[in-house]
């Protein structure tokens, strides 16, 4: 949130024996009952593990003499967290401008520590933020600070590192945010190794997509901020958003307005509501701004409001009242109780970590127990596995379904990248069960996976990851799951194994899997197969994503329809090492189901 001096008027607890937690409860301190560990897999924040995301509130800025200061205490946070149901506070520390850190130095940290330290004894998660919109010329500065916090505070899980604000327009991702990110990030992790850390991205914390073109490396649990205000950022910067995370950055809204960008305006209802849904969707966290009573429309509070909470309905603005609503219903941080199954495994179904839609019954399956039915069109259920190695998989459904119809999607938590989809035919009964199978490319890693019915109307009762046995086959790539494209469709194949294909694909069209790379073992010779439908033939470029360099023109026959499916297949020489790979139609005309990669020439 920008402002100027002129508008400003604008556990990991540490041990604790037995004795002194009884001492502390006799004599009416906190309960200690700590928060689950932040940390980043993939493209997710995991709340202890899982998939999940928490809402709250930033205060305003610190500065001295400034609207947001006298809001910085115990009273404060401690009604945000009982009335509002916050679960994650925001200490937005001036730096650079009037009043701010630079200026006023123990003063703005005094305050900064008074609210981290009312956010931990009420077991609430706070962000340090060094708010500032040229972070980078103040390195030193912030490395000191941030030590200094992670002396403080590492052992606490509570705590969350944000290193720079709002980069402005001036500010460029490689040249000036990520060489200063990776000073900063290398300066707390040398004495707090895994608490998250979130990085800002330049036009105010807008431009996610460009710094997941090349991302902080070497270090982990890092997410990357995205800031928007619904009365000016609309979807394009939700495509943005989208953009980053499937090019694999966890992001993390730190500041939201349901205003304009400049602070003011009235609420925007329909955008607003459109944000939330799309944070919730992809688990991304949240802090609305701002918690002080400036006379601006993104101030939660009217003017003259209490300084340590208590507030009346009265006492909230119009956009107060909004985000008081939205933290108070955002949906429950998951179960960290929730069990992390090692691959190969077999998981029961209804031992998901989070679901949306499904019901159990008992199964008259083999084994017994239960199954998840009910599942109508947009269910999902997430589980968290862990993967050993990058690879190919076989993953098993059993499945029972009265009519058929049912598509299931295996995807990351929040939906994206999609791994792979599998058609449901009918079996005979919600009670009559078969097994159906497709090889996917998994990550390695312990990750959250979800399973989402595209189409509903079957059961489900377990699922199985296991490596697939495929006589040197090592990815395959469903050619809808591009991360990006140009002129492309899709839609239903009637193609073994069902779900979808590319499709309408003319002269000059491409598709980009940057999203789904793929380990190359070792240097060799490989078979590249691609599955495609064709009425009159064409030909395809296999191709480095982005074009260059160029692997291999492959013509594509005359299948006898664009429904009628063939294998073509073609012999490469790959280096060793991780391959984003991307199919451009040098002559158009045909569709793509499915592109195998396999060791060897075949």
């Amino acid at each position: 949130m920008s402002i100027t001096p002129s508008n400003a008027a604008a556990s990991r607890p540490t041990f604790r024996t037995t004795l002194i937690a009884l001492a502390l409860s006799l004599c009416g301190g906190a309960a200690l009952a700590d928060v689950p560990a932040l940390s980043v897999s993939g493209n997710q924040v995991l709340i202890g593990g899982k998939p999940g995301s928490i809402s709250g509130s930033s205060l305003y800025w610190s500065n001295t003499d400034w609207p947001g200061a006298r809001f910085y205490n115990a009273g404060v946070v401690g009604w945000l967290k009982d009335d509002w149901k916050v679960k994650v506070v925001r200490a937005a520390m001036g730096v650079d401008e009037k009043g701010g850190y630079l200026e006023f130095r123990e003063a703005n940290k005094a305050r900064v520590k008074a609210v981290v330290d009312a956010a931990i004894a009420k077991d609430m998660y706070v962000i340090i933020d060094w708010h500032s919109h040229y972070a980078h010329r103040y390195q030193n500065e912030a490395i000191a600070f941030f030590q200094e916090m992670a002396r403080t505070y590492g052992n606490n899980k509570h705590v969350i590192y944000e290193i720079y604000n709002e980069p402005k327009d001036d500010v460029t991702w490689d040249a000036n945010v990520r060489p200063y990110a990776q000073a900063v990030i290398g300066a707390i992790r040398a004495i707090d190794p895994d608490n998250l850390i979130i990085v800002g991205s330049p036009h105010w914390s807008q431009d996610a997509d460009i710094a997941s073109r090349n991302p902080i490396s070497g270090y982990s649990n890092i997410a990357y901020t995205l800031h928007f205000y619904a009365g000016t950022h609309t979807q394009y910067l939700r495509d943005k958003a989208s953009t980053a995370m499937n090019n694999g950055l966890a992001l993390f809204v730190t500041e939201w307005g349901s205003v304009n960008a400049d602070g003011n305006g009235g609420v925007n209802y329909p955008e607003t509501n459109a944000w939330i849904d799309f944070m919730k969707k992809h688990n991304i966290s949240n802090a609305n701004w701002a918690l002080d009573d400036a006379k601006e429309g993104s101030a939660s509070l009217v003017p003259g409001a209490s300084a340590t909470g208590g507030w009346a309905n009265w006492d909230l603005t119009e956009s107060g009242k909004q985000a008081r609503d939205t933290v108070r219903n955002w949906p429950s941080t998951p179960d960290v109780g929730c069990t992390t199954a090692t691959v190969p495994a077999t998981i029961q179904a209804e031992a998901y970590c989070q679901m949306s839609g499904v019901q159990l019954e008992t199964t008259s399956d083999a084994g017994g127990g239960q199954n998840v039915g009910y599942i109508d069109s947009g269910d999902w259920m997430n589980y968290t596995v862990d993967v050993p190695s990058a690879g190919l998989y076989t993953v098993s459904y059993r499945v029972a379904s009265q009519s058929g119809g049912g598509s299931i999607s295996l995807e990351r938590s929040g939906g994206s990248p999609v791994f792979g989809t599998m058609a449901v035919g009918a079996t005979g009964g919600w009670q009559t069960w078969n097994t159906i199978s497709h090889d996917v490319q998994l990550p390695a890693g312990k990750q959250s996976i979800g399973i989402a019915a595209k189409a509903g109307g079957f059961n489900l009762n377990w699922i199985s990851i296991a490596a697939a046995g495929s006589g040197g086959q090592i990815a395959l790539i469903q050619g809808e799951d591009y991360a990006a494209m140009s002129g492309v469709e899709t839609e239903q194949t009637s193609d073994a194994g069902g779900g979808k294909n590319a499709s309408h694909i003319d002269t000059g069209d491409w598709m980009s899997y940057t999203n789904a790379p793929v380990t190359i073992p070792e240097s060799g010779t490989y078979t590249i197969e691609f599955r495609v439908a064709s009425v009159g033939g064409g030909e395809l470029s296999f191709e480095v994503a982005g074009g260059k360099p160029t692997y291999a023109t492959v013509a594509i026959p005359a299948t006898g329809g664009w429904q009628s499916w063939a294998s073509v297949k073609k012999t490469v020489t790959l280096n060793a090492g991780s391959h984003s790979f991307g199919v451009y139609a040098r002559q158009g005309g045909w569709n793509l189901n499915w592109i195998k990669v396999s060791k060897g020439a075949q």
